[in-house]
């Protein structure tokens, strides 16, 4: 995580992410797709001053999809709060994570890499809760709803 402060070459007194603004091939790096299956990716794109990672979570049936598709939406709309964390994910992706050379600077590096890895790892185990609970409240209206017969 090599990343510098790096003003505009095209408008003074900027300091864009060149990953974002891709303004210039010569400061983007290639990037790197992290895969465990096709439904599982991780998208590391780096350039001069700026790191984005675009994660693909796991979704077996339509109630992962939702869940995924609406803790998303959560997490996305709280971005500010999350510092690191972008507005929209990149296309093809669930969740996408912006790290500026300003971030590296005010934040410890290793603290950066442990946030992303426990996401990774915390969300699965989330959305699994998540449809264990739809399951079972289903189960409980189901058993409410014919016990009536």
């Amino acid at each position: 995580m090599c990343v510098q402060n790096f003003a505009s070459q095209v408008v003074e007194r900027h300091n864009k992410p060149e990953v974002e603004v891709r303004g210039n091939k010569e400061l983007l790096l290639t990037p790197v797709t992290v895969s465990r299956t096709e439904d599982q990716q991780v998208l590391i794109e780096g350039s001069v001053n700026a790191i984005r990672v675009s994660i693909k979570i796991k979704q077996a049936n339509e109630i992962e999809k939702i869940l995924c598709k609406k803790f998303m939406r959560f997490m996305m709309m709280r971005a500010d709060n999350f510092f690191v964390l972008r507005r929209k994910a990149v296309a093809g992706y669930d969740i996408s994570f912006l790290i500026t050379n300003f971030h590296t600077e005010q934040l410890y590096k290793h603290k950066l890499v442990d946030f992303v890895i426990q996401f990774m790892t915390d969300i699965d185990k989330e959305i699994s809760d998540m449809q264990l609970m739809v399951n079972a409240r289903a189960r409980i209206s189901a058993e409410s709803f014919l016990s009536q017969f």
